[in-house]
């Protein structure tokens, strides 16, 4: 089953659990496996919008709790 419904944008993985560290350890392998293939990073934002966004952020930051 594992084979017939993984694919490259959604694999499996089967992860031994008979050993709590390790299984965490392989878990976290993969997420950050998956995470650094992403190829994220932050987007262009010109002067204008950064300006526009620096003030809404200075807003909420002095908003009364």
């Amino acid at each position: 089953m594992i084979q017939n419904t993984a694919t490259k944008h959604a694999p499996w993985y089967v992860i031994p659990a008979d050993n709590k560290w390790y299984t965490q350890l392989i878990v976290a392998s993969a997420i950050i496996s998956t995470l650094e293939d992403l190829d994220l990073s932050f987007p262009d934002v010109d002067k204008k919008k950064k300006k526009e966004l620096e003030s809404v952020r200075d807003s909420l930051l002095h908003e009364k709790e």
